[in-house]
């Protein structure tokens, strides 16, 4: 009976030489390739070189050495098929039964700041997926494997059955394609974004997982945490966890949303979020100071909440906030002493991330029933408006400040969205509401008396006058809104009316 054979060709070499050796004791000859043929031998294994197979030299820098009928025919020769056998027969092809390829590294290539084109074109993998999609086709009589994690079931596996069920060849098949799909996504994007298209004709991502969670939204949806195998480190899918049981779906929500918030500013500020909006947004001339200013904008609703910080959390502050239940505390470090403090509640979560000023520069993808909207991230800030005061009262210094801070939280609340903002912190939110008065009322009763004297920003022009009257009422001394409504001269005199400064932005910042 003729051997088994199995054909390795690895770029991730991790655990291969005793996989290979596994291989070998179970009565398996080894076909290898270039470098993985080279370490194999350096650890006293027994393989069989490519060429010897094909009767053809590896060219072209190791471009071309397994496109080769020999290899193919080995691979995709259907056993039960008595013409596919008597003619591999005929050409001398034995068939392969094993394949252990993984591809080269394309995606740590171009992750390389200093990455060049031709260094990220020679890393595209063309015999190497070729290989493996011909062996997962082939799969009810080929093993094909490229996951290191696969390794010791298979070997496990031989020596109790002594041949691969075919369930497990199915389920590795899967994985084959699912790799090959993954590796394609990541050269299609790298070579759409070098030539600047930016609507192609068809849309390929991939994710990589990150865990499976308890549960989704509810308890009866199940759900999976994926990210981005190049999307920056300051983003909660790179965050690193110091302690608290692993993260929900919705925390995952919270804390993005906290983050995208947080990273507007330059300045030490603390972001608290309930249910993916602010209730919170304080800055300062130190972390502690904006946590104390979050917390005293709605103190109420910080409570089980998740609070983002830009900057270390020292002890005093850990000693704030220990004060009160909080879901997860995310910053860029925490003190030795305020992780003491703050690992004595058992299941909050304290997790250290990356900090950017700036949203990160993506796309956002949202997924509908049957389809996907794929936009740019919002990434305008007050700095690329073109400003503008129609109103006869230009603001104070002390009422930029605040229609800076409350500009720069409202482009993170849901539509409709009104922010009220004092003292470089938020005292009032409404968020989500169907009309814009209807969420100017509600953050103007949540900032109560505070609202003498406060900001108020609008994510999108006002249609008619009726929330500058409501604000005016309120004590609302300046106002910042897009402008661009056909019925902003009523906005710009009932402004005039009460002596309220009006800013004009021309930017919108919807968020549904």
């Amino acid at each position: 009976m003729m051997k088994k054979r199995a054909l390795v060709s690895v770029s991730n070499k991790a655990g291969i030489v005793p996989f290979v050796q596994g291989l070998i004791e179970q009565g398996i000859e080894v076909i290898s390739t270039g470098g993985t043929k080279k370490l194999l031998q350096d650890n006293g294994l027994d393989v069989i070189g490519i060429s010897d197979v094909t009767g053809f030299p590896e060219i072209m820098d190791g471009r071309v050495k397994t496109l080769h009928p020999s290899i193919h025919g080995g691979l995709l020769a259907v056993r039960t098929n008595e013409s596919h056998m008597k003619q591999i027969e005929d050409l001398h092809i034995q068939p392969i039964d094993f394949v252990i390829v993984n591809l080269y590294p394309f995606k740590e290539t171009i992750s390389k700041a200093d990455v060049t084109w031709d260094d990220a074109i020679e890393n595209i993998d063309i015999g190497g997926p070729t290989m493996i999609r011909s062996a997962a086709k082939n799969h009810e009589f080929v093993t094909v494997v490229v996951d290191p994690a696969d390794y010791d079931p298979i070997l496990h596996e031989l020596s109790e059955k002594k041949d691969v069920s075919l369930e497990t060849k199915r389920r590795l098949a899967a994985k084959v394609f699912r790799h090959t799909a993954a590796y394609d996504s990541l050269i299609s994007q790298f070579l759409t974004d070098a030539v600047g298209e930016e609507s192609p004709e068809s849309y390929t991502v991939t994710f990589e997982k990150k865990q499976d969670l308890r549960y989704g939204e509810n308890p009866h949806q199940k759900a999976t945490f994926y990210k981005q195998p190049l999307a920056k480190t300051s983003s909660v899918a790179f965050a690193k966890q110091l302690h608290g049981k692993e993260l929900s779906y919705n925390n995952i929500n919270d804390a993005d949303a906290a983050l995208s918030i947080v990273n507007e500013f330059n300045e030490p500020a603390v972001v608290a979020v309930k249910h993916m909006n602010p209730c919170g947004v304080g800055a300062g001339a130190t972390i502690l100071e904006a946590y104390e200013k979050a917390y005293n904008a709605d103190p109420t609703s910080i409570f089980g909440g998740i609070v983002a910080a830009n900057g270390e959390i020292d002890k005093v502050t850990a000693e704030k906030m220990h004060e009160i239940f909080l879901e997860i505390i995310i910053a860029p470090s925490f003190s030795e002493e305020a992780l003491h403090i703050l690992r004595e509640k058992k299941n909050i979560r304290l997790l250290t991330v990356e900090m950017e000023k700036g949203m990160n520069v993506e796309q956002r993808i949202t997924s509908i029933h049957g389809g996907l909207l794929v936009q740019d991230e919002d990434m305008l800030t007050l700095e690329d408006a073109i400003v503008s005061i129609p109103t006869t009262r230009e603001p104070s210094e002390q009422e930029w400040e605040d229609l800076k801070l409350a500009f720069k939280v409202v482009k993170h609340v849901k539509s409709n969205a009104i922010v009220l903002a004092k003292d470089n912190m938020t005292i009032g939110v409404g968020a989500g509401q169907m009309n814009r008065v209807g969420a100017a009322n509600i953050a103007i009763t949540q900032a109560g008396e505070k609202a003498e004297g406060a900001a108020l920003a609008s994510d999108a022009f006002f249609p008619m006058s009726d929330t500058v009257e409501a604000a005016a009422k309120a004590g609302v001394t300046a106002i910042i809104q897009p402008g661009g409504s056909i019925r902003d001269e009523e906005s710009i005199a009932k402004a005039n009316e009460y002596g309220i400064a009006m800013v004009f932005t021309g930017i919108r910042h919807f968020k549904h």
